[in-house]
């Protein structure tokens, strides 16, 4: 899957100049030692846990990164997204530090804590359709009709570019990382991350994971292009939605850069949220806690000796996580 050149339209310098410009709204996160996983895996494992983030996941830095790219007259007219939580939540939150409107539309799928989360922001909310895609189709209506200014929430440079920070921070600590895993949705995390990985050493293994329900990705890339693939209910609700058949960016992106991708069951994703609970003390959302599953139930071979893994997010309701605890305890 792996090539050495990116789209042209994004380089190494964009997630560069990306970091100066979000330094002052994006948290630079921890890269946290996991024992017990490092003990599973039989490698050095380490967690970047962006499930700290101001606003719960990596999100921010793209949507700091986007908005802070706007002229004057795009962010006096306002901003809106589709979302399957995450990046709405970022956008708000960006949205009214810059003082700008911000409309963030979300379909009927998104649990309600990720709909508070947005609307604790004081973004004005529009549910829409059973999907992203449906929710995504409003939003483009939206702007035409009010002329607002879209951040899409992964299939866009600035966006990209922003999550590709990430990357950068593995790097400053960890420079002889070997391998790091991803959750994998739209591709706007994984891209970035793999773009400044990849640039400092083409021999660095970047695997994506995500859920079998309704992993649109995967599908894509086992057709060769984007294709349409129906949303289904998952613990990783954040990885849910559609690439886009018009995919300009991260299609390609994860086809050139990403050397693996693995799928997990619910039963697998849970068992990821209760460990990270029981073992690290975090509070984990399933997209989150996908790379830890892939650990757990020994699905990645051939880590090398240094191993990252990016803990994506946290905005999940805590009754859900301790019951997940109490059904998926780990066993010693």
């Amino acid at each position: 899957m792996m090539s050495s050149m990116p789209p042209a339209e994004l380089t190494l310098r964009d997630v560069y100049a990306a970091r100066q410009r979000i330094a002052s709204v994006a948290a630079r996160t921890p890269l946290a030692p996991s024992p017990t996983l490092s003990g599973l895996a039989g490698a050095r494992v380490r967690l970047k846990l962006e499930c700290v983030q101001h606003t719960g996941s990596f999100k921010v830095r793209g949507a700091a990164n986007k908005l802070s790219s706007l002229s004057d007259e795009e962010r006096a007219r306002g901003v809106i997204t589709f979302s399957t939580g995450n990046h709405g939540r970022a956008v708000a939150f960006v949205a009214r530090q810059a003082g700008v409107k911000a409309v963030i539309c979300l379909s009927e799928m998104v649990p309600a804590n990720k709909v508070e989360g947005v609307r604790q922001f004081g973004a004005e909310v529009v549910r829409h359709g059973q999907s992203q895609d449906e929710a995504m189709a409003r939003a483009y209506e939206l702007v035409e009709e009010r002329g607002l200014t879209l951040v899409h929430p992964f299939d866009d440079p600035q966006v990209i570019a922003g999550q590709g920070t990430i990357g950068l921070e593995i790097l400053e600590e960890l420079p002889g990382v070997d391998t790091v895993l991803v959750p994998l949705s739209g591709g706007g995390l994984i891209g970035g991350v793999a773009l400044a990985l990849k640039a400092a050493n083409p021999g660095t293994r970047v695997i994506g994971v995500s859920m079998a329900r309704g992993a649109a990705m995967y599908h894509s890339l086992q057709a060769g292009k984007p294709v349409q693939v129906a949303e289904k209910e998952t613990l990783a609700d954040s990885l849910s939605g559609g690439v886009g058949l018009d995919n300009r960016y991260t299609f390609e992106m994860v086809r050139r850069f990403v050397d693996e991708v693995i799928l997990l069951a619910e039963e697998e994703i849970a068992e990821g949220m209760a460990f990270t609970l029981e073992e690290h003390r975090l509070i984990v959302e399933g997209a989150g806690a996908v790379g830890i599953a892939a650990l757990l139930r020994g699905k990645v071979t051939d880590l090398g000796r240094e191993v990252a893994v990016v803990v994506s997010g946290g905005n999940v309701d805590i009754a859900q996580v301790l019951g997940l605890v109490q059904e998926y305890r780990p066993t010693p």
